[in-house]
């Protein structure tokens, strides 16, 4: 699991599962972190859309979110510096 070492994210007491690996990123570097990476991908499908409400985003990012498949993500965010960790 990446974390992006923000300074409000923070906890005192975690209990982490053996499988789990914590790769900690610098703090300040939104260019590291592959949510940012998808999130820009998905971003591409809004552009110059004009939503006349939140249901109305909703529904279309549902729609975005469902339309991504595994190696889709994977292609994305699979840096090489994560899957070697």
């Amino acid at each position: 699991m990446q974390l992006d070492n923000g300074g409000l994210h923070k906890a005192l007491n975690l209990n982490i599962a053996e499988n789990v690996i914590l790769l900690f990123q610098p703090a300040l570097s939104p260019q590291v972190n592959p949510i940012e990476r998808l999130w820009q991908y998905i971003k591409e499908d809004f552009k110059w859309i004009n939503f006349e409400n939140i249901e109305e985003l909703q529904n279309a990012l549902t729609k975005s979110l469902n339309k991504l498949t595994q190696k889709v993500v994977a292609q994305i965010t699979g840096w090489e510096f994560i899957v070697n960790a």
